[in-house]
């Protein structure tokens, strides 16, 4: 961020949760000398970049308002230190092309201190390079594959990355659910092919036989039929999809018109309110892999506090992961503006700084800090589909 002035302290709400984290280290990259300098203003601005429209728009309505409400309830205390806060929403359309753009945009734009985003993968890597050219920081609430935050001291992320969540998922397959084989779906993009490659490193490993693997486009291909036929004849113990919620639902839904009953199990990338309007009864008892799970058994008072409010300001929608994610990356910003004042370097530093249980910034979602790279390792949860809403399972991932 960029107004010089130091700003006094924002208060935050705290959660504790049990989270991994390694020391952040290394020179922090010089700054091109095309970068924008800052200039005093009245306003902090913040950048938010996500897929507001298209295949993944559901997440990206979701980020909007979490990221909507963490602004307008830091507005309502005054501001930091006196000084109101503005949000500049910015469509990737989920791809990397429209993605190069959004992030020229922000990262150009000498108003702009930090911007939460991207969501899909695919935009936090094309960003990547355009954010540490201008020396601005790119937080992820969503981006999960394993690279990302690899080879910039300028891009951080508030989840775990698909290593973790790969194996969180074989673990809970082979440990929990007692299962010997699984076939797997991917979408083949930079989320969904790092997620079933980190899910079949973990998944041999662990002995678990991979019968079969169909990679899919996203938004091109309609027709599962083929895969799905293949894959009853193999007889999977379970099927795991790596991919968004639209191609999953469909899968689900084709599965089940052919009479196939096999346990179907998916990553992070299928928790979406829309996975549920879209699948139907077909997705009832699918299991997935979350971050977090906004429910009266997670999180405690302080997540129950937040969907108390994001109710009342989005008439009565719920809140999902991705909504918890970006308000807990936009008040961590917040935070360190407060310390820091909203120099661009000065948060990066900041952020950069917050490398062990004690540093972390403590919100809705657990506690948030970093390693060497900027990967913040949270738990993974698992989420039932039952009754038409997401709910934790009843079994969870046994702890290492």
């Amino acid at each position: 961020m960029r107004t010089h002035r130091r700003i006094a302290a924002v208060v935050v709400f705290v959660v504790g949760s049990v989270v991994f984290g390694a020391c952040r280290g290394g020179d922090r990259t010089q700054q091109s000398s095309s970068a924008p300098q800052a200039k005093p203003t009245d306003v902090i601005r913040i950048g938010v970049a996500g897929p507001f429209t298209g295949s993944a728009a559901a997440f990206g309505e979701q980020i909007r308002m979490g990221a909507e409400l963490a602004r307008d309830q830091v507005n309502e205390r005054g501001g930091i230190g006196g000084v109101s806060v503005e949000m500049v929403f910015e469509d990737d359309q989920g791809r990397d092309d429209q993605a190069n753009i959004v992030a020229t945009k922000l990262a150009t734009d000498p108003m702009v201190s930090a911007v939460i985003g991207h969501f899909n993968s695919i935009c936090s890597a094309a960003g990547k390079a355009i954010y540490k050219q201008f020396g601005v920081v790119e937080f992820s609430p969503g981006s999960t594959n394993v690279d990302i935050c690899k080879g910039s001291d300028w891009t951080f992320r508030n989840l775990y990355h698909d290593g973790y969540q790969g194996q969180s998922l074989a673990r809970y397959i082979k440990d929990v659910l007692g299962l010997e084989s699984a076939a797997i779906f991917y979408d083949n993009d930079d989320y969904g092919s790092g997620l079933k490659n980190a899910f079949v490193a973990d998944a041999e490993r662990l002995g678990i036989e991979i019968v079969g693997e169909e990679a899919f486009q996203r938004e091109a291909t309609l027709d599962f039929s083929p895969a799905i036929d293949k894959f009853a004849s193999q007889n999977p113990d379970i099927i795991f999809i790596a991919g968004l919620y639209n191609e999953a639902a469909s899968i689900v839904k084709q599965a089940r018109e052919k009479g196939v009953a096999t346990q179907f199990i998916g990553g992070d990338g299928l928790y979406s309110p829309d996975l549920i309007e879209n699948g139907g009864e077909a997705v009832e008892g699918l299991l997935l892999t979350t971050p977090f799970i906004v429910h009266p058994d997670i999180g405690g008072p302080v997540a129950q506090s937040f969907r108390t409010a994001f109710r009342e300001k989005f008439d009565g929608q719920d809140p999902d992961t991705w909504a918890a994610l970006t308000y807990d990356a936009a008040n961590q910003l917040f935070d360190v503006i407060g310390r820091v004042g909203s120099d661009r370097t000065a948060i990066r530093d900041a952020l950069a700084a917050m490398t062990t249980p004690e540093t972390a910034y403590a919100g809705v979602t657990g506690r948030t800090y970093f390693d060497e790279n900027g990967d913040c390792l949270k738990p993974a949860y698992v989420a039932v589909v039952r009754d038409g809403e997401f709910a934790p399972a009843a079994e969870q991932i046994p702890a290492l």
